[in-house]
């Protein structure tokens, strides 16, 4: 069997890992892919927004089934392109990528399903959006419409540093993904993430799991792609699990499907919870980063039969069982992330780590035979533990085994929950 996967980060690398390990055994391809995914199976030289070089690829080696991983070809069609061909693809369709193509569209899509959610307004100038800031005071979230790789949002503790969001937004700082600003009421309560397979009918919510979005320790700092996971998240009982079920993901494809669209494949929902009530912060169309590190280590078993479910309206929640042992995943960034930063320093200790964690790769690269770094997010190093503290201690054990200039990282991951515990 053939399985290819579009990517190149650290949730590429955790699910190539995953792939690999089924019972069927597979031969895994990745396009563009990093230094990890390198060691599981053959990189080929295709970005993920490449179309014509996928598709010619796939024409000439003819995979039996393609995961697309990150959110822009998504977006931008590539699942539907590849069906067009007859390929098997694990990945929404361009309309239902929407969902997280446009955070006007799904605000739009909540409200009508009647999703919980803030409330909002849509701007496409800044005097009137400033103007509503100034209305609704302060804190409150600015969001670029967009996609703009986990840093178009901004949750602005004052009217000013709002104002000074939406500049940045309408100036181009996301390039195009910023021509509208969607700006939000600010959610009370604490944060989670639930992922769901869907087969267009169907929904198998995954394991719980908290993201970590600030830079620093203390939950401070700018917004990131995610600097650690844990997962499950105890704060999702099973009482909210069964609100989720049923009040955002039940009436979000509903409404989806009034409007003829079919969902296949995975949908996030960025919750906020506060008294028990979960609220959606955000839709993503595709794995989360770095949730689904946290989670694929608990998946017991085969993940290939779920993902062809999807594709073939036979999912079920018996395709998936967990490990009752929780994960954490800790990021090793690059100095300077999520602005400037250097690439090409070389990273030292991986093989020392192996022993105590899975260290999925995000941006690396191989040079002269050196793993160095490339991009912003470098390393996912992730541990089980009997419990919370000490898959806690066994992620940071491993992560202190790695070094390159400039790495920083989070140190307190999963503090939330280690508090209560």
């Amino acid at each position: 069997m053939k399985v290819l996967v579009i990517g190149s980060g650290g949730r590429e690398h955790a699910l190539c890992w995953k792939l690999k390990n089924d019972s069927r055994n597979p031969e895994i391809f990745c396009t563009p892919g990093n230094a990890g995914t390198a060691q599981i199976g053959t990189n080929l030289p295709f970005s993920a927004m490449d179309r014509a070089g996928i598709i010619r690829w796939s024409k000439e080696n003819r995979p039996d089934l393609t995961v697309i991983g990150p959110e822009a070809p998504l977006c931008a069609g590539l699942a539907d392109a590849l069906e067009a061909e007859g390929f098997r693809v694990f990945g929404p369709c361009k309309a239902a990528a929407e969902l997280e193509g446009s955070k006007e569209f799904a605000k739009e899509i909540m409200q009508a399903a009647g999703v919980p959610t803030a409330a909002y307004a849509v701007f496409t100038d800044a005097d009137s959006a400033c103007a509503y800031v100034r209305e609704r005071g302060a804190p409150i979230v600015i969001k670029a419409d967009g996609l703009a790789a986990g840093k178009g949002v901004t949750v602005a503790e004052t009217v000013e540093q709002a104002e000074a969001a939406i500049q940045d937004a309408l100036g181009g700082a996301f390039g195009d993904a910023g021509n509208r600003v969607v700006i939000e009421d600010f959610l009370p309560g604490e944060e989670a993430s639930i992922l769901a397979l869907i087969d267009g009918e169907h929904v198998v919510l995954l394991a719980s799991s908290q993201d970590h979005k600030r830079a620093f320790d203390g939950d401070r700092g700018p917004n990131t792609g995610g600097m650690g996971a844990y997962s499950p998240a105890p704060i999702v009982t099973d009482a909210i699990l069964e609100k989720v079920r049923t009040e955002i993901y039940a009436r979000t494809l509903a409404e989806l499907r009034k409007r003829g669209i079919t969902y296949k494949g995975v949908l996030y929902a960025g919750l906020m919870i506060d008294n028990g009530q979960p609220s959606v912060v955000e839709f993503n169309c595709r794995f989360g980063d770095p949730e689904i590190q946290a989670i694929l280590v608990r998946w017991e078993g085969d993940m290939i039969p779920a993902l062809e479910a999807c594709i073939d309206g036979t999912l079920s929640d018996d395709l998936i069982t967990w490990k009752p042992e929780p994960a954490v995943c800790v990021v090793m960034a690059a100095g300077g992330y999520p602005a400037g930063y250097e690439k090409g320093n070389e990273i030292s200790g991986l093989d020392e780590a192996v022993g105590q964690a899975v260290v999925f790769h995000a941006g690396t690269a191989l040079e002269h035979g050196r793993t160095v770094t490339a991009g912003g997010r470098v390393l996912s190093v992730t541990a089980l533990g009997t419990d919370l503290r000490s898959a806690v201690d066994n992620a940071y054990a491993a992560v202190e085994k790695i070094s390159w200039k400039g790495v920083f990282y989070r140190k307190d991951i999963a503090h939330r929950e280690l508090k209560r515990s």
